[in-house]
């Protein structure tokens, strides 16, 4: 091969060299390109060592062409490499976070209104000395009735419409259900427990029926419960009074009327006056609807059949009891028509409170 054509050839080298250096995306193909151009069994350098068969003339002019293509290929390599390497650190800098921007909202959860209302109840009794205890949601039949003077054939039952549970015990005589009111917890507290006893039961309560504005088949209550000797009525009327003061405002009046109960006697149901029209029972008033006065809870003196039914002697302790759906001194408190919106999910309701 003569000298014109070995140096005809190294310019084709290059220029394909160059060609495919220029077209390498990313670094590791530049890396396999120096393999297979500058490497020690790369096209460059076998060319390089064919020089030792040229005679010494044509070895010079040769192997000069040949340094300066291998010079103009390391430059044209490193060149690439800067250029990839220019091209990441501005991709990231066009992809990084701009740290001054404000940050994106996140939304904060709420207290569901159950809960706003449960831990101001709760706050008020215990300000007042009473302790906050719980009960199971499925009880025995004997505490849910019996233990409350409310026998098998008490057509006080009839009041209560009852999820039964398919249980009975190995004597086959104490079914269970979930539990229509709190007041279980009345004589589970009583049995183990010597006065004086001021104890709130909040929990949820579950009763058979049809739901609708004002009825739920599961909704809450808090009981209320204190036994001592010398326990009056007046303890009762002066507790439930500085409860309504603290919920619905200093300036409400409070109305005691006859009720029944079959754990009670006597037996109580309590209305304040009207906070959304002072007391004037206006027509238009959306809380009252005229009426004046708005019923809370129910309450009492507890019977004595119940204080004898926990080994307590009813001619030294007295008590007071008391109940409350939780639901509706919330709908009370905030002007709620519907008291299935509790349980609806709905967040343009939550969101409110």
């Amino acid at each position: 091969m003569t000298t014109e054509s070995r140096l005809q050839e190294l310019e084709s080298l290059r220029a394909a060299a160059l060609a495919e250096l220029d077209a390498a995306p990313d670094a590791d193909v530049v890396e396999a390109w120096r393999v297979a151009y500058l490497g020690r069994s790369g096209k460059l350098t076998q060319a390089l060592r064919s020089l030792s068969d040229m005679p010494i003339d044509d070895r010079k002019a040769v192997g000069a062409a040949a340094n300066r293509i291998k010079q103009a290929l390391e430059e044209g390599m490193e060149a690439r490499r800067s250029a990839l390497q220019s091209a990441v650190v501005g991709g990231l800098a066009a992809d990084q976070i701009d740290i001054t921007l404000p940050g994106r909202p996140v939304d904060l959860g709420r207290y569901h209104p159950n809960t706003i209302i449960l831990r101001k109840i709760l706050d008020i009794f215990v300000s007042m000395g009473f302790q906050v205890v719980e009960g199971p949601e499925v009880e025995w039949d004997r505490y849910n009735f019996n233990m409350l003077n409310i026998p098998q054939d008490h057509p006080a039952r009839d009041m209560f419409d009852t999820f039964w549970v398919d249980w009975r015990d190995d004597k086959g005589d104490m079914p269970m259900l979930m539990r229509t009111h709190t007041s279980p917890m009345q004589a589970r507290i009583m049995e183990q427990t010597e006065p004086p006893i001021r104890v709130v039961v909040p929990g949820k309560v579950f009763r058979y029926e049809a739901t609708d504005a004002t009825h739920e088949s599961q909704f809450f209550q808090i009981e209320g419960l204190a036994v001592d000797k010398n326990v009056t009525f007046a303890n009762l009327k002066h507790t439930l009074y500085e409860f309504a003061r603290r919920m619905f405002g200093d300036t409400r009046k409070v109305r005691f009327r006859c009720d029944y109960f079959p754990f009670v006697e006597p037996g109580v149901d309590m209305s304040i006056d009207c906070f959304a029209c002072d007391g004037r029972g206006d027509d238009d008033c959306r809380i009252c609807r005229g009426a004046a006065w708005i019923e809370i809870l129910g309450a009492g003196m507890v019977h004595p059949n119940v204080l004898r039914g926990v080994g307590y002697d009813p001619d030294v302790y007295t008590g007071f009891a008391f109940g409350m759906g939780l639901e509706r001194i919330a709908m009370l408190k905030y002007g709620i028509d519907d008291i299935r919106l509790f349980y609806g999910n709905d967040l343009r309701f939550l969101k409110q409170f």
